[in-house]
């Protein structure tokens, strides 16, 4: 009998593709470039890595990308006139996102990151955007203000440059709609508000492009608005963005921010609140350094609450592995955020031989209000003065970055009927084909079509079912089709269509990408119901 160990690579690697992101995929993912390293296919170990690394990125533990970068390098290097275009580009880009892991986590070794990181400098240019930037911030993460510094002059000169990077630098680098927030960030961490808020500036005055924005940036200015005497801006944005950031996973790291605000600006009812909705995501947080940062601005909420007499207050803590569930007053719970605060910064302290994040975590512990509270506006309230005009509306023309609006604005455009799931992917049915779109990366900057045949095989077909996905690929370019066997006695054959919009797409052109995968996959759909055999669908 043969096993999916035994079937060629294309086919494992198109299995794996199919498992839900896990563990499971994960396993199965390094197992097929192992192999492939061992057989000598270094196309294959590419392929099967660089799906790993987005797994992991989709998973939230960057930290677990050095290992695969390293041996997609080394793969890369062997493949004849250096991989499929655009492979460097794309390596070169998740390098840079295994030096940012070490931001996150002091499970990534300091030596490692270094040395990506100077091999990215050596690929780029050290005064490239990329490299000036992940210098300037490492060099801020191990405490070391000097030289960040001048490495935060030689990324602002990259960045406003002629073209502002070279083609594949301007690749690489992190998005450019949230360039100004990152450059706001370090630059308040620096004790300079009123830079770091004109370096927000092209964000509040709607010149940038970017999904995550303006809430982004108007996080960035929350303390600085305070510290400039402009409170009841910062209130105005905290609630602004707080409406979106309350449900948003990949905002989990900006609700630091958001307690802080509370804490310092004098909104300790406010700041309980925002603390106990959000207390069970402390559990998954997307990586150490948003815990420890979470964990310590909700420490200080608690300790300016029992100041303020509120000490008495109960918040329910879910429980999580060993640890019970439990109703906590204020100061238990403040207690063990400053516990688990701690905790984390001696972890990257040890690991980066300095004592900087424990410094920065006591210092914000002994932070106190530096304005006195002005009210929260309603969540409805009109929030013009957070930004003098929203952005307009992009012209067809114009590319922006790919978003769920952009993709069912397209589908709506072509009159097309779908579903958004709670995931949100977009789910629709086109004759005999179930196509579902999803954005995929660690931006959701790709967009992936994946097709679905409503015509099943009976799985002692499965010859000839392998034989008519090697013909299609063989004989068309798209979808990319491979033979998925769910375990029921039934395969069902499925397509793919992988488009990397990482610089963004225009309206325009974001129907036509659409409608080619709508008709490549009725296409394929269409084929598979004409196989002999009759309707075992």
């Amino acid at each position: 009998m043969t096993t999916a160990r035994d079937r060629g690579p294309a086919d494992a690697l198109a299995d794996a593709l199919d498992l839900p992101d896990g563990e499971a995929r994960c396993a199965e993912l390094d197992r097929i470039a192992a192999h492939a390293d061992a057989t000598g296919d270094p196309g294959t170990a590419l392929a099967a890595r660089f799906a790993l690394i987005e797994t992991y990125l989709q998973l939230g533990q960057g930290w677990r990308l050095v290992e695969p970068v390293r041996r997609c390098r080394s793969a890369l290097a062997q493949e004849p006139a250096g991989g499929r275009p655009g492979d460097v580009t794309r390596l070169l880009r998740h390098q840079r996102q295994a030096v940012e892991a070490l931001l996150g986590t002091p499970r990534v070794g300091l030596d490692q990151a270094r040395s990506l990181l100077d091999d990215l400098a050596e690929r780029l240019g050290g005064a490239a955007e990329p490299v000036a930037e992940l210098r300037c911030r490492l060099a801020d993460h191990l405490g070391a203000e000097p030289t960040a510094r001048r490495e935060y002059a030689r990324w602002q000169a990259a960045a406003s440059g002629p073209d502002g990077a070279g083609a594949t630098a301007g690749a690489v680098a992190g998005c450019p709609g949230c360039a100004p927030a990152r450059r706001a960030e370090l630059l308040a961490g620096w004790g300079e508000p009123v830079e770091a808020l004109e370096a927000l500036r092209p964000v509040l005055d709607g010149e940038v492009d970017c999904t995550d924005q303006p809430e982004r940036a108007l996080v960035a200015g929350l303390l600085p608005w305070l510290r400039t005497g402009a409170a009841t801006r910062a209130a105005r944005a905290h609630v602004r963005a707080y409406r979106r950031h309350r449900r948003e996973r990949a905002a989990f790291p900006l609700l630091a921010t958001h307690l802080r605000f509370c804490a310092l600006g004098g909104h300790l009812e406010q700041g309980l609140a925002v603390l106990a909705e959000q207390l069970p995501r402390l559990d998954q947080p997307v990586d150490d350094l948003a815990a420890m940062e979470f964990a310590a601005a909700g420490s200080l909420v608690c300790a300016l609450a029992v100041e303020a007499g509120l000490g008495g207050r109960r918040i329910h803590r879910p429980g999580h592995g060993a640890r019970p569930a439990a109703e906590l007053d204020v100061a238990t719970l403040g207690g063990q955020l400053q516990a688990l605060a701690t905790a984390l910064a001696g972890s990257f302290d040890a690991r980066n031989g300095t004592g900087h994040q424990s410094g920065r975590i006591a210092s914000w512990l002994a932070d106190r209000p530096v304005a006195e509270p002005v009210p929260l506006p309603a969540e409805d309230e009109d929030e013009d003065g957070d930004r003098p005009d929203d952005p307009a509306e992009p012209g067809e023309e114009e590319p922006v970055p790919l978003s769920l609006a952009l993709l069912t604005r397209a589908l709506d455009a072509r009159g097309d009927g779908y579903a958004v799931e709670p995931d949100g992917a977009v789910v629709g049915r086109w004759g005999a084909a179930v196509i579902q779109f999803r954005r995929l990366g660690e931006r959701g900057e790709i967009l992936h079509a994946r097709v679905v045949a409503t015509r099943r095989v009976p799985a002692d077909r499965r010859a000839e079912a392998y034989a008519f996905c090697n013909a299609w690929n063989h004989d068309r370019l798209l979808p990319a089709a491979y033979v998925h066997d769910p375990g029921d006695g039934a395969l069902v054959l499925v397509g793919g269509v992988t488009t990397d919009l990482a610089h963004g797409v225009a309206p325009a052109q974001l129907v036509v990408l659409v409608t080619a995968a709508v008709s490549t996959g009725v296409a394929y759909a269409e084929a598979v119901a004409a196989l002999p055999g009759g309707d075992e669908g």
